[in-house]
């Protein structure tokens, strides 16, 4: 059985009855058949798969990568400075995504290297293939997930007590990396705010000593701030310290 849908796109409605009649609208068609054998099928899921795959990419990065902790601590930064919305999201977005790459770039090269390249070439199958894919991502879970977190994970589910880190479930493993993620992040973000809590002090103490209470001091203390961050080189201190914490 075949099922066929033809549409005509925006030129059916610019298209001059004589032209219509030449056929240049063009058709486009959809079709579903009968598989015709087991490879039909296969390709089938894999096209489904895919799809799926892309779906849950951005909870992928989130979840498996560096990002969490270097966009939670860009995040706090701003909040410090009191700049609101400068940076843009558009920018600390951009900037954690780009630290991401460079941070997970031995990981992803390694999983290049060992699953996806022999996989693409036809060397081993797709369940080898993710298989060797495993251990990269593993090895980084595991170098930044606290144990504690781990075997909360664990003992949730219910789970044998895994001999040696390998045998960590990821249902256990990924979740307990994110919690581990988010207090580093929170732990970051409580230093970074000490320095900008302090001028904040400082400017609100002399303001009520010089009695001009109705001047907001956040209005006063911004740009003390702003040249304390750029004098400094707060930038580069901060992107050093995110990428240091994870290459160490």
């Amino acid at each position: 059985m075949r099922l066929r849908l033809s549409t005509a796109v925006c030129l059916f409605l610019l298209a001059s009855p004589a032209s219509a009649q030449e056929g240049v609208i063009p058709a486009l068609r959809f079709g579903l058949e009968r598989a015709r054998g087991p490879q039909d099928v296969a390709l089938t899921l894999q096209i489904v798969f895919l799809l799926t795959v892309l779906t849950l990419a951005p909870a992928i990065l989130l979840l498996l990568t560096s990002f969490t902790r270097i966009v939670v601590v860009l995040s706090f930064l701003r909040n410090a400075l009191g700049t609101q919305a400068m940076p843009p999201n558009q920018v600390v977005v951009g900037l954690a995504l780009f630290l991401t790459f460079f941070i997970m770039a031995p990981t992803w090269t390694a999983v290049y290297g060992d699953a996806l390249r022999p996989y693409l070439d036809g060397q081993i199958p797709q369940d080898r293939a993710i298989q060797l894919a495993r251990p990269p991502v593993q090895k980084f879970l595991l170098a930044h997930a606290r144990e504690k977190d781990i075997a909360l994970f664990v003992k949730l589910s219910k789970a044998p007590r895994p001999r040696n880190p390998q045998e960590v479930p990821f249902a256990a493993l990924v979740p307990a990396f994110v919690i581990s993620e988010l207090r580093t992040a929170f732990s970051i973000g409580f230093l970074v705010y000490i320095p900008f809590v302090i001028i904040d002090i400082v400017v609100a103490s002399v303001l009520m000593s010089m009695g001009m209470f109705m001047l907001p001091p956040m209005m006063v203390s911004l740009p003390f701030k702003l040249i304390f961050f750029v004098l400094v080189d707060g930038w580069h201190l901060v992107v050093g310290s995110l990428a240091r914490s994870f290459l160490t």
